[in-house]
C-alpha cells in the first residue's frame, strides 16, 4: 500500500484552501513573530508549543478583525433585518483551522509555519474545543452560524459563556468518570470582552400594581458581561458575531443591605451571582428542573433582549416615529429563533418590556411579539420537554408568571370560543398543567407565542403536527413547518477530509463548497474505475491515519483493512447502543462456534458521553467496555473482531473518526431521533449507513435510493402497532437462540466474572421496561449486518455505493437549511454580496456616511 500523504503534503495540492503568495507568507511570518514577542512576551528559546499555537491564532485573528469591523459597519449603514439565534448551547469545537479555511489562508499559513520550522498539525492539536454544548442541538447552532455568515445574513448567535463546558470523559476500569472542562485555563484568543455593553438582569423581588401599570421591584441584580467571537463566512469577507454572556456581581453586591460587618463574606458571596454562567448542564434530551438552570435560561434571554432593543432603537428604522408607533416596524427589523424551549422565557420577557416599560397596549405588544418569535422543536421524548414548576417561577420571576397567566387566559378564552363544551381540549392546550405540582409547559408557551413552529426532519415534523402538538396544529395548521437539519460542508468536509474534498474538486470544480447540491454531478463518475480507486484510496489513507492515532492515544493495535463500524453519539437508551452491543456479542459467539468459517474482519468503535446522573447510560458504557475486554483478549478471535470504546467523544474527535468510517450506525427506534446530524456527516465523508427509518435517515434514503443504505427494522407504524399489542420482550428471547445466548452471557456474568450480577439492571430493563424495543429489532439488525459484511467483501461494489451516497448528500448542507429558514420563517433573502476586504477602500454608503463611521456592536 502506498505511504499515505501527510496532511501537510495533501494540503499543498488543494486549491480550495487558498493561494500561496510569497508576500502573504512573509506577512504571516511577521505577524507570528510579532505576536510571539509582543503578545506572548517570549522568544524562540523559551517558547512552548502552546505559545506557538497562540502566536498563530492571534496572527490569523488579525486577518478577521478588519473584515469583522467592516461587516458590522455595513450592517449599520444598510440596516437589514437582523436574525437572532438564541441557544443555551453552541458546540463550536476548535476555531483555528476553520478560520483559516473560511478566510482562504490555510495554504499560506501551512507554508509560513513550515518555514518557521514548526508543524501546523501539532499546533492545531493544542487548541481546546469550545465544548459549550451537549450534542446535536448545540452543534446544529454552530453549523447554522457558519451558514448564516456564508449566506451574508445579518445574524447573531446569543448564548452563555460557560466557564466549564461539557465534562471531559475518562474511562477508568470500564466506567465513565467526569472531569471538569476548564477550557479557558490558558485563555481564549478568539473572544473579545465588551464591558462597555454590560447589562443588568433582575431576579426575585415582587410586583407592585398601580394606575400606571405593573412594576417589578426589590429585585436582585446580576450583570451580564458580553464576550464577542467572530464568525467568518466562507470566502465572502463577511464576519458575523456570536455574543456570549458571562455573569458578574455588581460591585455593591451584598454590601448595600446596611450590611453591618461581614465585608469579607459579602465579597466571597459574589460567587453566588457569578455561578449563573459557571457550568453547562450536561443533559441531552432530558429536563432537569433546577433553579440554577432556570436562572441561566432567563439570564441569556434578558441580556439578549435588552441588546436587541438597544440595537433596534439605534438603527435608522428605530429612531424615526413617535414612541406610540416606534415598535410597529420591530418584526420587520428583528427575527428571533428559539433553539428548543430553553430560551422560551424570551416571550414573556419581551411582553414585559413592551407592556410595563414601553407602555404598549397588550394586544399590540402581543401581535409584535408573535410576529418576532419562531420556535424550533428538537425532540418528542416526554422526559425532555421543559415543564417548570409554577412555585419556582413565582419566586424567581414573579412578573413573568403573571404575564404567562395572562397569555394563557387569553389563549384559553379563544379556544373556548371555538370549542364551547370541550373542557378536555382546554386542559390539553393550557400552558399550565394542573394535577400534582402546577407546571408551565414551555413548548405550549413557545407555540402560542410564535408565528412559526418547525421540526427538524420530515418524519419528525409530521409527528409534531399529528401527535405531540396535534391540537395546536388543528387550530393553526399554517404555523407548523419542516426544516430538515444540515451540516456545514466547510468543517465537515474541507476541514476534516481534505483528501476527499480535493478529489471531488478535481472532478466537478470547487463551487460545490458553497452549493453542495452540485455533488449530484458525481453520479457521472459512479462507473469511472479510476475515480472508484481514488475514493477507496482516500478512505484507506484516512483509516490508516486514524489507526495510528488510536495506537498512539489508546495503545490499541487495529487492522486498517478491517471494516470500521462506528457508532458515535450521546449514550441514550433510545439510540440503542445496547442493540449494537448485542450484535458484537453475537459476532463473537459465531467466531467462537466456528473459528475456521469466513468472517469479514471488523473494528467496532463506539463512543459518546452519558449524562452524569443517567444510571442506565453509564451501565451501557461499562457493558461495552466489559464486552471489549473479553473480545479483544480472546486468541481465537485474533484480529477478526476488535471493540473500542472511544473516550471523550467531542467535535475535534468527530473530525478524526468520521472520515475514517466505513459503516455508520444510526439505529434509534423509529420515531425517537428527531433528525440526527452525525448521519449526514458520515454520508458526506464516504461511509455507508445502517439505520432505521427514523429522523433524517428517511430523507437520506429518499435522496440516495433505499437500496444504497442498509435500512432495517420497524417503521413508525410498526412501533405504534406493537405498542397497541403490548411489547413482550420475552417472546423474542424465547424465539431467537442467538439473542438468548447473548443475553444469558450478560446475565450470568460471562463479561463480569468478578461481579456476576453487575448488569442485572440492564437485563431487567431489556425484559421489563424497554421503551425502545431493542429485542424487537435485533433479528432484522443482525440479518442486515450480514448483508453489510457480504457487500464489504467486494471493494468495488461497496465504493460505488459510497459514491452514490456522496452524490446524494447535497440536500444535507446547513446552507440549504438556512435558506429555507430565511425565506419561510425570517422573510429575508440571502445575499451573495461580497463586502470588500480590508485592504480595499470602502465605497461611501448610499446616504453619504463617511468611511470612518465607528463600528457598531
Amino acid at each position: 500500500m502506498s505511504r499515505p500523504l501527510s496532511d501537510q503534503e495533501r494540503r499543498k495540492q488543494i486549491s480550495i484552501r487558498g493561494i500561496v503568495g510569497a508576500e502573504n507568507v512573509a506577512e504571516l511570518k511577521r505577524g507570528f513573530n510579532r505576536h510571539l514577542h509582543f503578545t506572548l512576551v517570549k522568544d524562540r528559546n523559551v517558547a512552548t508549543p502552546r505559545d506557538y499555537f497562540f502566536a498563530l491564532a492571534h496572527t490569523v485573528r488579525d486577518h478577521l478583525v478588519g473584515r469583522w469591523i467592516r461587516t458590522q459597519q455595513h450592517y449599520y449603514e444598510r440596516d437589514p433585518k437582523r436574525i437572532y439565534y438564541l441557544s443555551l448551547e453552541f458546540y463550536m469545537g476548535r476555531t483555528l483551522q476553520n478560520t483559516m479555511i473560511n478566510l482562504g489562508l490555510q495554504n499560506a499559513c501551512d507554508e509560513a509555519v513550515y518555514q518557521l520550522g514548526l508543524d501546523i498539525e501539532e499546533l492545531e492539536e493544542i487548541e481546546e474545543d469550545a465544548g459549550l454544548g451537549n450534542g446535536g442541538l448545540g452543534r446544529l447552532a454552530a453549523c447554522f452560524l457558519d451558514s448564516m455568515a456564508t449566506l451574508g445574513l445579518a445574524a447573531y448567535g446569543y448564548g452563555i459563556r460557560y466557564e466549564y463546558g461539557i465534562f471531559n470523559q475518562k474511562i477508568r476500569d470500564g466506567w465513565q468518570v467526569e472531569e471538569a472542562d476548564d477550557w479557558l485555563r490558558h485563555g481564549n484568543p478568539w473572544e473579545k470582552a465588551r464591558p462597555e455593553y454590560m447589562l443588568p438582569v433582575h431576579f426575585y423581588g415582587r410586583v407592585e400594581h398601580s394606575g400606571t401599570g405593573a412594576k417589578w421591584v426589590d429585585t436582585q441584580v446580576v450583570l451580564a458581561l458580553p464576550y464577542d467571537t467572530p464568525v467568518p463566512g466562507y470566502m465572502n469577507n463577511t464576519v458575523n458575531t456570536m455574543r456570549l454572556w458571562s455573569a458578574r456581581a455588581p460591585n455593591d453586591f451584598n454590601l448595600r443591605d446596611f450590611n453591618v460587618g461581614d465585608y469579607i463574606q459579602a465579597v466571597l458571596d459574589r460567587n453566588l451571582a457569578e455561578n449563573i454562567s459557571r457550568v453547562l448542564y450536561p443533559n441531552d434530551n432530558f429536563f432537569e428542573g433546577k433553579e440554577l438552570r432556570l436562572k441561566q435560561e432567563y439570564f441569556v434571554v434578558a441580556a439578549t433582549l435588552q441588546d436587541i432593543l438597544r440595537r433596534f432603537k439605534a438603527s435608522k428604522f428605530g429612531s424615526t416615529d413617535s414612541v406610540r408607533t416606534v415598535f410597529d416596524s420591530f418584526p420587520d427589523q428583528v427575527a428571533i429563533q428559539l433553539n428548543d424551549t430553553h430560551p422560551a422565557m424570551a416571550i414573556p420577557e419581551l411582553m414585559r418590556i413592551f407592556v410595563d416599560i414601553e407602555k404598549l397596549p397588550w394586544n399590540k405588544a402581543w401581535d409584535i411579539t408573535k410576529r418576532t418569535f419562531a420556535y424550533t422543536n428538537h425532540t418528542v421524548l416526554p422526559e425532555a420537554l421543559e415543564r417548570w414548576p409554577v412555585d419556582l417561577v413565582e419566586k424567581l420571576l414573579p412578573r413573568h408568571l403573571q404575564i404567562i397567566y395572562e397569555i394563557n387566559q387569553r389563549h384559553l378564552d379563544h379556544i373556548a370560543s371555538l370549542f364551547p363544551a370541550d373542557v378536555d381540549r382546554l386542559r390539553r392546550m393550557s400552558l399550565i398543567e394542573e394535577g400534582g405540582t402546577k407546571r408551565i409547559n414551555m413548548a405550549h408557551l413557545c407555540i402560542v407565542g410564535s408565528h412559526a413552529v418547525n421540526g427538524v426532519a420530515k418524519i419528525h415534523s409530521e409527528i409534531v403536527r399529528t401527535q405531540v402538538f396535534k391540537d395546536f396544529a388543528e387550530l393553526e395548521p399554517e404555523k407548523f413547518q419542516n426544516k430538515t437539519n444540515g451540516i456545514t460542508p466547510r468543517r465537515w468536509l474541507l476541514l476534516c477530509n481534505p483528501g476527499l474534498a480535493e478529489l471531488i474538486a478535481e472532478k466537478i470544480g470547487e463551487d460545490y463548497v458553497r452549493d453542495l447540491s452540485q455533488l449530484a454531478k458525481l453520479h457521472d463518475f459512479v462507473d469511472d474505475d479510476l475515480f472508484i480507486r481514488e475514493v477507496a484510496k482516500v478512505k484507506q489513507e484516512n483509516k490508516v491515519k486514524f489507526a495510528l492515532y488510536l495506537e498512539k492515544e489508546y495503545k490499541v493495535k487495529i487492522n486498517p483493512s478491517s471494516m470500521f463500524d462506528v457508532h458515535v453519539k450521546r449514550i441514550h437508551e433510545y439510540k440503542r447502543q445496547l442493540m449494537n452491543c448485542l450484535h458484537i456479542i453475537t459476532m463473537y459467539n459465531r467466531i467462537k462456534r466456528d473459528p475456521t468459517k469466513l468472517f469479514v474482519p471488523r473494528t467496532v468503535i463506539i463512543g459518546g458521553k452519558a449524562a452524569p446522573g443517567y444510571h442506565m447510560a453509564k451501565m451501557i458504557i461499562k457493558l461495552i467496555n466489559a464486552v471489549a475486554q473479553v473480545v479483544n483478549n480472546d486468541p481465537v478471535v485474533g484480529s477478526k473482531l476488535k471493540v473500542i470504546f472511544l473516550e471523550n467523544y467531542r467535535v475535534s474527535l468527530a473530525e478524526k473518526v468520521i472520515p475514517a468510517t466505513d459503516l455508520s450506525e444510526q439505529i434509534s427506534t423509529a420515531g425517537t431521533e428527531a433528525s440526527g446530524t452525525g448521519n449526514m456527516k458520515f454520508m458526506l465523508n464516504g461511509a455507508l449507513t445502517i439505520g432505521t427509518m427514523d429522523g433524517a435517515n428517511v430523507e437520506m434514503a429518499e435522496e440516495a435510493g433505499e437500496e444504497n443504505l442498509f435500512i432495517f427494522g420497524m417503521r413508525v407504524e410498526d412501533v405504534a402497532e406493537l405498542d397497541r399489542e403490548g411489547y413482550d420482550a420475552q417472546q423474542y428471547y424465547d424465539r431467537l437462540p442467538e439473542l438468548k445466548q447473548a443475553v444469558d452471557q450478560i446475565k450470568s456474568g460471562f463479561f463480569s466474572s468478578n461481579e456476576p450480577d453487575l448488569f442485572k439492571d440492564v437485563v431487567n430493563m431489556l425484559f421489563h421496561h424497554d421503551r425502545f424495543k431493542v429485542f424487537a429489532d435485533y433479528e432484522a439488525y443482525v440479518k442486515c449486518q450480514e448483508k453489510v459484511s457480504e457487500l464489504y467483501l467486494s471493494s468495488k461494489v461497496w465504493t460505488k455505493m459510497v459514491i452514490r451516497n456522496i452524490a446524494a448528500a447535497g440536500k444535507f448542507s446547513s446552507d440549504r437549511t438556512i435558506k429555507e429558514y430565511a425565506r419561510d420563517i425570517w422573510h429575508v433573502e440571502p445575499s451573495d454580496l461580497k463586502i470588500p476586504p480590508p485592504n480595499e477602500p470602502r465605497e461611501v454608503a448610499e446616504d453619504g456616511t463617511p468611511n470612518g463611521t465607528e463600528a457598531r456592536a
